[in-house]
Parts: structure tokens; sequence; C-alpha cells
């Protein structure tokens, strides 16, 4: 490590800043997930949430950080930005003028981000609308209502509250992507699933000592977990390098280029932006469905529980669909070609422009179908395993690989600071000595 190690980290003025306000404002988010919303009974949502385990509605109270078990003023979470961006991203590919604003630069993507918030803003007030009406109709297995006074005035309020906690998420993720270190969207994210550890450890344990689980079961639960974090580490960096040759050219009575470089392709470009859409997309109209009282729509959300196999087949499908056009979108093979062609750089063996961009494409292709089938069967599988195990939390592959992953993300982020800071040190001193000859 560059300078020193980690322990240099705190002696970056900007990165120690970004740091601490990064931090800051995950116990904001931490703190707002406490603050419940008006006219709830909290100790009959509670009963009722103890028996939402390992359900969809439990898959959505661990994005939200716990917020939905408790009926906070962050219940929503930030899964409708997620959802607006899936749409804005998908409508970008097919609505020209969307199409023309994203590659307009700085000012289009503002544009897109501004489509992106209003969104937002719309998504909330509907999936807020149904949980109200849905509340009003849940009652605790002790049979108390959920809702104090049901009616209109309580529905609006919730709507309220809720739409106006999501809009205050999506602004501390857009801060700290600013202004602090990492992506704040997925940093918030990761906040909840780990704030929801120490319980989940402590509540298998209580188990273990009631004899409901057995030793050997946690001992090989906990083996699977080493096992599938020693996996995502290995392939999150596993990397599929094509050689790039750059010709000799001769400027004035210098020769420049001829050297030897290669062009590195992530074996999973997408990151953990594939699962964390995908559990968006399925959790959207399923979590609006557990909260209406309807016989054929409970069905419905009864088919879409983690285990089940309408769940996972749905979920394995976005995840490719999104593997695949997450790449596209931030990964163009014919703009790759058009600058290695400019600066004079090939793949030997194959001609430059089309030919290279064919290349690339077919290269991407094959190794994205190996990231698609890894995240899945990373997100898939322990998530099987557990629930017929019955594990009493659902910490299962997703979040595990978005836990490892945006961990990874932020260390390389800072790593990538340390590493500017290095060099800007390294022209200073050796500005000052240059200066010195003079």
């Amino acid at each position: 490590m560059l300078g020193g190690g980690f322990g240099n980290i705190f002696k970056i003025p900007e990165l120690k800043k970004r740091i601490i306000y990064t931090l800051a404002l995950l116990i904001v988010y931490r703190i707002g997930v406490h603050v419940p919303t008006p006219g709830i009974d909290t100790v009959a949502l509670a009963s009722f949430f103890a028996r939402a385990k390992g359900t969809l509605l439990g898959l959505f109270d661990m994005f939200s950080g716990g917020a939905l078990e408790r009926l906070s003023v962050f219940a929503l979470g930030i899964m409708p930005y997620i959802s607006a961006s899936i749409i804005l991203q998908l409508l970008t590919v097919t609505i020209p003028h969307l199409e023309r604003l994203s590659k307009e630069g700085e000012q289009g993507r503002k544009k897109i981000t501004q489509y992106t918030r209003y969104g937002t803003i719309l998504l909330s007030v509907i999936q807020g609308f149904g949980i109200s009406v849905g509340l009003e109709k849940m009652m605790s297995p002790g049979g108390a209502a959920v809702v104090i006074d049901p009616g209109w005035e309580f529905r609006i309020m919730t709507v309220m509250t809720l739409t106006a906690g999501t809009a205050f998420i999506m602004w501390l993720g857009e801060q700290i992507t600013e202004r602090g270190i990492g992506n704040g969207i997925s940093l918030i994210i990761f906040a909840g699933i780990i704030a929801r550890l120490p319980a989940a450890v402590g509540n298998t344990f209580r188990l273990l000592s009631t004899g409901e689980m057995g030793l050997f079961v946690i001992i090989i639960l906990v083996i699977l977990m080493v096992l599938v974090v020693a996996f995502i580490l290995y392939v999150e960096t596993g990397q599929r390098r094509i050689t790039v040759q750059y010709a000799k050219r001769v400027v004035g009575r210098k020769m420049y280029g001829g050297q030897s470089t290669h062009l590195p392709l992530k074996v999973n470009t997408s990151g953990v932006i594939p699962p964390i859409f995908a559990s968006s997309i399925i959790m959207f109209p399923a979590t609006l469905a557990s909260f209406i009282a309807i016989p054929w729509i409970q069905n419905i959300a009864s088919a879409m529980r983690p285990g089940n196999i309408v769940y996972e087949t749905l979920y394995v499908g976005f995840i490719f669909f999104f593997c695949y056009f997450y790449t596209a979108v931030t990964f163009n093979p014919v703009d790759v070609a058009d600058n290695m062609k400019k600066q004079g750089g090939y793949i030997p063996g194959i001609r430059p422009g089309k030919r290279t961009a064919d290349y690339i494409d077919r290269v991407l292709t094959r190794i994205t179908l190996g990231g698609a089938i890894y995240v899945s069967a990373v997100c898939v599988l322990p998530s099987i395993l557990m629930t017929k195990f019955n594990v009493p939390f659902y910490f299962g592959g997703t979040a595990l690989l978005i836990v490892v992953g945006v961990a990874i993300d932020t260390i390389q982020q800072i790593e990538s600071h340390m590493l500017t800071r290095h060099y800007e040190g390294f022209l200073k001193k050796g500005g000052a000595k240059v200066k010195g000859r003079f």
C-alpha cells in the first residue's frame, strides 16, 4: 500500500474529510431508521413482522435496514430511487431524446438525474399509498390492529411521510457520492445490512442455546459464508486481459510508442448492480401484493417467497438481464476501439476499427455470461440452502455479494485517493528540486 498503508488515511486532509463526512451521513440515515411513522401500533406491527422472516417482506426489510419492520420514515428505503433509475436507463436506450441527453456530458446527466428524482417521488407516492391501505387491514397474531386510527388522514400522512423519507435518503446518497467516499446508494444499502448483523448473530446463538438449531448446522453455515466471501473476492478481482500493442511514432527527432499494454475486462463488469436491480423489480409489485387482502393477489405474493422456484427463477432471469444490460450501458466496445485506433493501438492479429470492436464485444459477451452465472450462483444457491436449514435471518448470498462488492469498491476508491496524493507529493518534491536548479 502506498505511503505506509491505510494507517496514513487520516494523514491526508481531503480523504479524512470525505470519510468523516460519509460516516456522519450514514449515522444520520441509521438514526432516521428508528423514527416511527405516526399512527402505527409498533407492538402489533412487530408481531406481524415476526412471521415475515424469510419472506419477501423480510428481504425488503433487509434492504431498508430494518426500517420497514418499524415502519419508520425511511420504510420505503432506497428502492423507489433504484426502480426509477432502472426505468430511466431502459428509456434512455429506447427514447432518442433521452439518448441525446446521455451523450451531452455533464448537463445531460444532470437532466437525467432530475428525471430520476421525479420518478422516485412518483413511485414513492404509489408505493406509500399501497402500503398505507394494506396497513389498515393488517392485524397482529393477537388480533390487534396495526393502524390506530385508519382513514384518509392516515393514508395521506403515511404517503407524505414515506415519500419525504425516501427523498431524504436519495439526497443522502447523492451527497455521499459527491462529497464523501464510495457510491452513496450502495453504501446506504451496505449500512442497512451490516447494522442488522449483530442482532442476527445474537438470535442465532439464542437458537443454539435453546436447542432449536444444532451446532453442526451453524458450523456448516459459517464455513459456507466464508467460502462464498472468498469466492466473491476471487471473482470480483478477476480480469480478462486483452493485449494491446502501440505502434512506434516519430515526432521531430524523438520516437514514441512501441510499448505493449493490456485492456482489462472485469469478469463481473456490472458489480452489485444486477442483484440490487433484480430485487427492486421483484419487490415493488410483490410488496404491494403482500399488503392487499385479495386471495389471488395473496397467492401471487406467497409464490414470490425467497426459496420458492418462481421467485428464484425470476430472480436469476433479471440478474442475467441486468448483467448484460448494465455492461452494455457502461462499456461501449466501438468507442474503445475508436480511441485505441486514434492512439495508434491495436490488438495483435486483429484489424483496427470494426474488427477490433467486434472482437472486444465477443470477449465481453463471453465473460459477462460467466459473470452472470457467478452472480446468480452466489445470490441464489446460499439462499436456497439457508431456507432449507431454516436460518433465522436473511443474510444469504445477495447480502454477502452486496457487502463484499461495496467494500471492495470503497477500498479501491480510497486507494485511488491515496495514489493521487502520492503522485501529487512526488510532483511537488520534484518541482521543488527543479526550481532550485535555476
